[in-house]
């Protein structure tokens, strides 16, 4: 396993075990770059505007196309540090 890997591991425990609940459009950033990190470019179609949750989440992944998988670990590893 990657150094990159570990240390992305060690972040996601860290997520569950921070002082203060992050702020909405925080967590959506956490949301994104983990799943941009683990599954890549966002899939299917842009929800519908009646689901809003669904929607804001797609959005946000989206905004991270093209970002390769360890440059997306790297964030959330830099934006979990900073959240501790």
């Amino acid at each position: 396993m990657s150094d990159l890997k570990k240390q992305f591991e060690a972040a996601i425990a860290k997520s569950k075990e921070l002082d203060e609940r992050p702020d909405n459009a925080t967590l959506l950033k956490i949301y994104s770059l983990y799943k941009q990190a683990t599954e890549g470019d966002a899939t299917g179609s842009r929800p519908s505007f009646t689901d809003m949750v669904a929607r804001a989440k797609w959005d946000s992944w989206n905004a991270h196309k093209g970002k390769s998988a360890d440059a997306a670990m790297q964030d959330y590893i830099d934006l979990i540090d900073s959240l501790s």
